[in-house]
């Protein structure tokens, strides 16, 4: 003879909960005199039975959680790796189920001092922490220092900051990517050859750490010689693929071309016109046009972020600051790279 299932009733909850039926009708009432621990209990019992007021505990439960604004100020729309990292903070946040994490994300496209420093200013009258990507200058630090007395910490992200206040940082060991690309012209390359280096904009301090960390492998191997000086591409495409034509137009022994900025489709697209030349070439950020430039070997390698750990790095980041009780302290947080090449795509 088949069972009859037990109708889900409060009595039911209870028992499956092991909480008596006052608790739970507490629980369902909202009261504040429950703690959440046992909310939750109630909550997982109920999801278990089926019980009709399931999402009415959720609710309560949400109601509880600490609540957060954080607004993250990224560069310009349209370009790949913002794009793709603001998709995978917006997925990040649905992994702190502790706290319910409101997130702004603004993309920038006028990057002057001025105009950054307006919207980290603005932003910290309604946000809890502000992530950021900007260079250094000082109406930059200024507004950082702004913003902190107005209790929000701000969050350098990709490009140190420095202020007076505590600034956090999240993103990659610079100094570290910089001798990991020196590296690979170092065995790549002969002690004759040139190697070009592109810049985007020094005032990027992790552009100019990556820059010092690569010419401090070569000192070191006493191939500092070697090094052309640094052109400016101001982290446009075309700008970067004329910089590319003149280090190929100036220099036959060039050999090499260190990319350390934005621009990388510029450079990739010069050099697939010139393929008579074997210029051994290393960016950063895996997309679309970088992944075919190692299929074809217009690349030879690529040092991304891992985004989706990034991402959720930046939320813990802000989050950590706005738990510290008062006890503010800067955090440093380095994302070991990916290295990519044609043999690992």
């Amino acid at each position: 003879m088949k069972q009859t299932k037990k109708k889900a009733t409060i009595a039911v909850l209870a028992k499956e909960s092991g909480v008596s039926v006052a608790t739970v009708n507490r629980v369902l009432s909202g009261s504040q005199k429950v703690r959440r621990e046992t909310m939750e209990l109630v909550e997982q019992a109920a999801q278990k039975i089926g019980f009709y007021g399931k999402n009415a505990i959720q609710q309560q439960i949400k109601s509880l959680m600490p609540k957060f604004r954080f607004t993250v100020l990224l560069l310009q729309p349209g370009r790949h790796f913002y794009e793709t990292l603001g998709d995978h903070l917006n997925k990040s946040v649905n992994q702190f189920r502790n706290y319910q994490i409101s997130l702004n994300i603004v993309f920038l496209d006028n990057l002057s001092p001025e105009h950054v420093a307006e919207q980290i200013i603005q932003n910290a009258k309604s946000s809890d922490g502000i992530g950021v990507v900007a260079a250094s200058h000082p109406l930059i630090t200024e507004a950082i220092e702004i913003a902190y007395r107005q209790g929000v910490m701000v969050t350098s992200l990709i490009s140190p900051l420095s202020a007076d206040c505590d600034v956090n940082y999240v993103g990659l060991d610079n100094w570290k990517a910089g001798r990991t690309a020196a590296w690979t012209f170092h065995n790549m390359c002969s002690e004759s050859g040139k190697i070009g280096i592109l810049i985007g904009n020094h005032r990027f301090r992790n552009q100019d750490v990556k820059e010092s960390g690569f010419r401090s492998y070569f000192r070191e191997c006493q191939r500092d010689g070697s090094l052309l000086e640094p052109l400016f591409t101001y982290e446009s495409r075309a700008v970067a693929r004329e910089m590319t034509e003149k280090l190929l137009a100036e220099h036959a022994n060039l050999e090499g071309i260190f990319v350390c900025g934005g621009g990388i489709t510029g450079v990739l697209n010069a050099l697939q016109e010139n393929r008579d030349r074997k210029i051994v070439t290393v960016g950063f950020d895996l997309f679309d046009r970088t992944r075919a430039g190692l299929i074809d070997g217009t690349l030879t390698l690529c040092i991304s972020f891992p985004y989706q750990r990034f991402a959720t790095e930046i939320i813990q980041t802000m989050l950590d600051s706005r738990l510290q009780d008062g006890e503010s302290s800067a955090k440093q947080s380095y994302i070991n790279f990916e290295i990519f090449t044609s043999e690992n795509l």
